[in-house]
């Protein structure tokens, strides 16, 4: 069982930054994990990727974000990051941590980013 808690979620006006934590615990080892990343989900719209960062050191991004947010994670897969700058109103949703294991996918709970004046 892995669990994923996010934080780092809250109120920030326009133009503003945001630093999303995802902290990973449980039964997995290491070299199980395929990806980890972040998604969002907008009220009234599907979940979307944002970012995810993979074993070979690649990374993905929405083009939404891109040159915006910045992904990164710690060498034990045991956290990733989303450093998030010049937030725009339509990066408001709910943004959840992922982690891909060789046999599951895994989701936290979200945490809550809004971006208003």
């Amino acid at each position: 069982q892995v669990q994923l808690v996010e934080s780092g979620g809250g109120l920030v006006q326009p133009g503003g930054s945001l630093r999303l934590s995802c902290a990973a615990s449980g039964n997995f080892f290491s070299i199980n994990v395929k990806d980890m990343g972040w998604y969002r989900q907008a009220p009234g719209k599907e979940r979307e990727l944002v970012a995810t960062t993979g074993r070979d050191g690649s990374t993905t991004y929405a083009d939404s974000v891109k040159g915006r947010f910045t992904i990164s994670r710690d060498n034990a897969w045991k956290a990733v990051y989303l450093q998030m700058n010049s937030l725009k109103p339509e990066d408001t949703a709910v943004y959840y941590c992922n982690m891909v294991l060789a046999w599951a996918n895994n989701w936290g709970k979200g945490t809550l980013v809004t971006v208003s004046s």
